[in-house]
């Protein structure tokens, strides 16, 4: 089965919803904000990142946030981790949240968790409800979706749940155009996690990516979110997606960063300056004010094996 076309009808709103596939939105809600940094952190200690004053006040909150796919096996089960994920997510308050790996039923849940403020938009990497996500999360009073659609990670990109590179998993992205309430600015957000086992699939989906971000008017702002599998500074991946300064690393241009931890830890102890897998890239136009890598945890139960990766930014 085909997907339409990437980055169709630009400027007609909606135009992304296309019948021959499920765009999947859920409403989710209210939350309050706030940054606890440190794993087993005092929850009643809340603190936004970007510190305070206007600028941060009116900065855009981006996360990026593999959420491990649910399941009831092995000692961190989805039950356990999933009141983590809530706490955290109420008290950083994203905007903009792109999560890899998200099921079905698991992205309802934390829709349910998020409240009626927030959306989604997302499809089964295999179609409709099946498979993994790449789902966009975003606040509907600060943001709102003009188009959007999906394209897989292969040489025939509009079918879905192709893989011609030779990776056993089937990887895509999402991608949003949105318009913040606030500013009136628009940009487009897409979300992505590449291959874990396939150096060669990674760098054809760097490619493609970028590829597609060129195609819509480039004045546009880009935000990027994704897990990418490889270390940044130290895999072409990582090259090939900046594309020679058409993205930057939001990490790396921070006014203000927190401790660097690697961003996938398994469940074993964090690797201060350890390897950082998860990225938020950002056209160069955009003003990063701060990046974290948030440690929190709940009594030892981190919300997933990787640890969400933050940006307050001004488009």
């Amino acid at each position: 089965m085909a997907a339409s076309a990437p980055f169709p009808g630009y400027g007609v709103p909606g135009h992304g919803a296309s019948s021959r596939r499920s765009a999947l939105r859920a409403t989710a809600g209210t939350v309050t904000a706030g940054v606890p940094r440190v794993a087993g952190a005092d929850p009643t200690a809340l603190a936004r990142p970007g510190g305070g004053g206007a600028g941060a006040q009116d900065g855009l909150r981006v996360m990026t946030f593999n959420l491990r796919f649910a399941s009831e096996e092995g000692p961190h089960p989805w039950s356990a981790r999933r009141p983590v994920v809530r706490r955290l997510l109420r008290r950083e308050a994203p905007h903009l949240l792109g999560t890899q790996e998200g099921l079905y039923g698991q992205l309802r849940d934390i829709a349910d968790d998020l409240g009626s403020r927030y959306a989604w938009v997302g499809l089964g990497r295999e179609g409709g409800s099946r498979g993994e996500h790449t789902a966009v999360f975003y606040d509907t009073g600060r943001l709102d979706p003009l188009e959007y659609d999906h394209f897989w990670l292969s040489d025939t990109p509009s079918l879905i749940g192709s893989t011609t590179w030779g990776n056993t998993v089937v990887r895509m992205a999402t991608w949003v155009r949105f318009a913040d309430r606030r500013t009136g600015t628009r940009f487009l957000a897409l979300n992505t996690h590449l291959d874990h086992s396939r150096q060669y699939a990674r760098e054809r989906s760097a490619g493609l990516i970028v590829s597609r971000l060129h195609v819509p008017d480039t004045a546009l702002p880009r935000i990027v979110t994704g897990d990418f599998n490889v270390p940044a500074h130290r895999n072409p991946v990582h090259d090939a997606m900046l594309d020679g300064g058409f993205l930057t690393d939001t990490w790396d241009t921070a006014a203000e960063r927190g401790p660097q931890y690697a961003t996938f830890h398994g469940y074993r102890p964090l690797v201060p300056d350890g390897d950082r897998i998860d990225w938020i890239l950002a056209s160069p136009s955009v003003r990063t004010a701060r990046a974290d890598i948030n440690t929190f945890a709940v009594r030892g139960q981190f919300p997933s094996d990787h640890l969400p990766v933050q940006a307050v930014m001004h488009l």
